[in-house]
C-alpha cells in the first residue's frame, strides 16, 4: 500500500530543561484561574462558531487573582488550518462588520441616495470580481484606494490602507522565499471535546487542537505533528495495535474559498504518514465519534457523522469499502464503540438513550437498552467493558451501570435473542459520570463532571482511591491510563495533567480558554505575548515553551504589542480600552 507522507517533527530539545516549571497539586496556574467565566458582551459583527458541549455540567465559575505563576507548557491555537503538504499555517480571522467608511447619520437628500448607491454600486463590483479572480484570489483594491480586501481560506479580509500612503503599487513587494515549518503547538482541545487523550508505547501523548494532531513526549519535551487534516479535528481513537491512529475532522472551505468535506483519516503514529482517508462524501458536517473493531483485531472502523440522523457507518478501512449505513437518532449522539469480544457488536449512547447494534453483513439491526425500574438518565456519556463481555455505561446523574447479556424466549422460527438488561447500578459521582477507562490490569477508573474527582475501582467495583482534579484546571473531559501508576487527564479549560493519587497533578499542557485574538513577539527576547476573549494576558517562552506569566484584564483582549524597548506590552479591547503593562520578567 502507498503512503502519503503527512507530517512534520519538531525535535528540538531546550537548553534549559530543567528550568521547566512543574505545578504540584499545590501550585495552581493563575492561567488555569479564569476558567471559562461567561462573556458579559460580544464584540459587535463578530462572526462566532458555537460548539455543542453535550454534557450537563456546569463549569464553575471563577475570577483569577492577577498575581502571576509559573506553569509548564502553554498557549491554545484558535483554529489553526494547515494545508496536507507544505502549506503555511493560516490564522482564522473574522470579517469585519463593513467595509465602508462609519457615517453616524445619513443626510435626506439626493447627495445621500448617490453616495448609497455608489456605496452598493461598487459592492456588487467588487463581488463580481471576486468571482472572476483566479484560483490564488490576488489582492482586490476599491476603487477610492482606502483599502485593499485579501481572502484567507475563502474569507475576505478588509485591510485599510494608512491616510499618508497615495498609491497602494509604490509600496507593494513580493513575498519571500522562505518556507514556514511548524516547531510547536501550545493548547489542547479538551473545552468541547471528549476521550482524545492516550499514551503511547512511544511515550508520546496523543491529542489535538486546531487542525493538528499533537504527539508530545514530556520526558524530552519534543514534539511531533501529524497535519495531514484541512480543519479542525473534532475525535480520535487509537488502533488496537496502538500505532494506527483514526481521526475525525469537521467540514470546512480551502485556501480559495471551495468547501472542503470532512472525512477520517488513518495515519501511522511513528512514520506519520497517511495510510487512508475515509467517508469523502458520505459524512455531514464532520466527524463526531468513531472507534475501531477489537475482536477482529481492527480490520473495521465505525463512524457516527454530525448530521440530524447521526449516521452510523461500518468501514472495512483498509480498503476504504462502507460495509454498513443506518441512522441513528435525531438526538445527540456521545460515544460509539465495538464490543471487544463481540465482533457483529457495536453500542452507541448519548442524550436519553443506549443503543446496541447487530452488524451483519451490510445491515445493522438496533436493540434499544431498556432502564426499567432505573431512573432514565438525561445523558448516557460513556462507555466501557467489562472482562466477562458486560457493558458499562456512566450517565449524567451519577450513575455506573451494568449491562449484561441474556437470552429471552425464542420467537418462532427463530433461535433465542441476546439482549443487554440491567444488572447492577453503581452510585459513582456526583454529577455526572463524564469518562470511563479500563486500565491494562482489569481495574477501572472513572471521571466525574461536577465532583471532579478520578476514583479507582477494583475488579469488584469497589472504590479504592479518589483525588480531586482542582477547581482552577476546569472540570475532567478525558481520562487516560499513563506510564506505571499515573493517570492523564484533559479538563474542560483546556489542560493536560499527569498524575497520580499520592503525587496530585502536573500540568504538562495548558493553553487559552476561548478564541485568540492578539499575538507580539518581543523585539529581541525569545517571548510571546497573546490575548484571548477569554481576558487573559499571556507571556510565554519559546525556547522552552513554557508560561512565564499570565494577567487577567477586565474584558477580552484583541490586539496585543510590545513597546520597542521590550520593557511594557499593550493590550487593545474589543471596547476600544487600552491597557498597558510593565513586568520585570520582560
Amino acid at each position: 500500500m502507498s503512503c502519503i507522507t503527512n507530517g512534520s517533527g519538531a525535535n528540538r530539545k531546550p537548553s534549559h530543561t530543567s528550568s521547566v516549571a512543574i505545578a504540584r497539586k499545590e501550585t495552581l496556574s493563575s492561567a488555569a484561574k479564569s476558567g471559562t467565566e461567561k462573556k458579559k458582551e460580544k464584540p459587535q459583527g463578530q462572526r462566532e462558531k458555537k460548539e455543542e458541549s453535550h454534557s450537563n455540567d456546569q463549569s464553575p465559575q471563577i475570577r483569577a487573582s492577577p498575581s502571576p505563576q509559573p506553569s509548564s507548557q502553554p498557549l491554545q491555537i484558535h483554529r489553526q488550518t494547515q494545508e496536507s503538504k507544505n502549506s503555511t499555517p493560516t490564522k482564522s480571522i473574522k470579517r469585519p462588520l463593513t467595509t465602508e467608511k462609519s457615517h453616524n447619520s445619513w443626510e435626506n437628500s439626493d447627495e445621500s441616495r448617490n453616495k448609497l448607491l455608489r456605496a452598493v454600486s461598487t459592492s456588487k463590483l467588487i463581488s463580481k470580481v471576486i468571482k472572476n479572480t483566479d484560483k490564488h484570489k490576488d489582492v482586490i483594491i476599491n476603487q477610492e484606494g482606502e483599502y485593499v480586501k485579501m481572502f484567507m481560506r475563502g474569507r475576505p479580509i478588509t485591510m485599510f490602507i494608512p491616510s499618508d500612503v497615495e498609491n497602494y503599487d509604490d509600496i507593494r513587494t513580493e513575498l519571500p522565499p522562505e518556507k514556514l515549518k511548524l516547531e510547536w503547538v501550545y493548547g489542547y482541545r479538551g473545552k468541547d471535546c471528549r476521550a482524545n487523550v492516550y499514551l503511547l508505547p512511544t511515550g508520546e501523548i496523543v491529542y489535538f487542537i486546531a487542525s493538528v494532531v499533537v504527539l508530545f513526549n514530556y520526558e524530552e519535551r519534543t514534539q511531533r505533528h501529524y497535519l495531514g487534516h484541512t480543519d479542525c479535528v473534532k475525535c480520535l481513537a487509537i488502533h488496537p495495535d496502538k500505532i494506527r491512529i483514526a481521526t475525525g475532522q469537521i467540514a470546512g472551505v480551502d485556501k480559495d474559498g471551495r468547501p472542503l468535506q470532512p472525512h477520517v483519516r488513518v495515519w501511522d503514529s511513528v512514520s506519520l504518514s497517511t495510510l487512508q482517508i475515509i467517508g469523502l462524501g458520505t459524512f455531514e458536517r464532520g466527524v463526531g465519534c468513531l472507534d475501531f473493531s477489537k475482536a477482529d483485531s481492527g480490520v473495521h472502523l465505525c463512524v457516527i457523522d454530525d448530521s440530524n440522523e447521526h449516521m452510523l457507518t461500518v468501514w472495512d478501512w483498509q480498503k476504504k469499502s462502507k460495509g454498513a449505513e443506518i441512522k441513528t437518532t435525531n438526538e445527540v449522539v456521545l460515544a460509539v464503540e465495538f464490543h471487544p469480544t463481540d465482533a457483529n457488536t457495536i453500542i452507541t449512547c448519548g442524550k436519553s438513550h443506549i443503543f446496541f447494534w447487530t452488524w451483519s453483513g451490510n445491515s445493522l439491526t438496533r436493540k434499544q437498552g431498556i432502564f426499567g425500574k432505573y431512573e432514565k438518565p438525561k445523558f448516557v456519556q460513556c462507555l466501557a467493558f467489562l472482562g466477562n463481555g458486560d457493558v458499562l455505561t456512566g450517565d449524567s446523574g451519577g450513575v455506573i451501570l451494568i449491562w449484561s447479556k441474556t437470552t429471552v424466549e425464542p420467537t418462532p422460527g427463530k433461535g433465542p435473542k441476546g439482549v443487554y438488561q440491567i444488572s447492577k447500578q453503581i452510585k459513582a459521582h456526583d454529577g455526572s459520570v463524564f469518562t470511563l477507562c479500563q486500565m491494562r490490569n482489569g481495574m477501572l477508573l472513572t471521571g466525574g463532571g461536577k465532583d471532579r474527582k478520578i476514583i479507582l475501582w477494583d475488579h469488584d467495583l469497589n472504590p479504592e482511591r479518589e483525588i480531586e482534579v482542582p477547581d482552577q484546571y476546569g472540570t475532567i473531559r478525558a481520562v487516560a491510563e499513563g506510564k506505571a501508576d499515573q493517570f492523564l487527564v484533559g479538563t474542560s479549560r483546556n489542560f493536560i495533567l499527569r498524575g497520580t493519587f499520592n503525587d496530585g497533578f502536573q500540568i504538562e499542557v495548558q493553553g487559552h480558554t476561548d478564541e485568540l485574538w492578539g499575538l507580539a513577539t518581543h523585539p529581541f527576547k525569545d517571548l510571546l505575548l497573546t490575548c484571548a476573549q477569554d481576558r487573559q494576558v499571556c507571556m510565554w517562552n519559546s525556547v522552552e515553551h513554557r508560561l512565564e506569566w499570565t494577567r487577567l484584564v477586565d474584558e477580552p483582549g484583541h490586539c496585543a504589542d510590545f513597546h520597542p524597548s521590550g520593557t511594557v506590552v499593550a493590550i487593545g479591547t474589543h471596547s476600544g480600552g487600552l491597557f498597558w503593562m510593565q513586568k520585570p520578567e520582560i
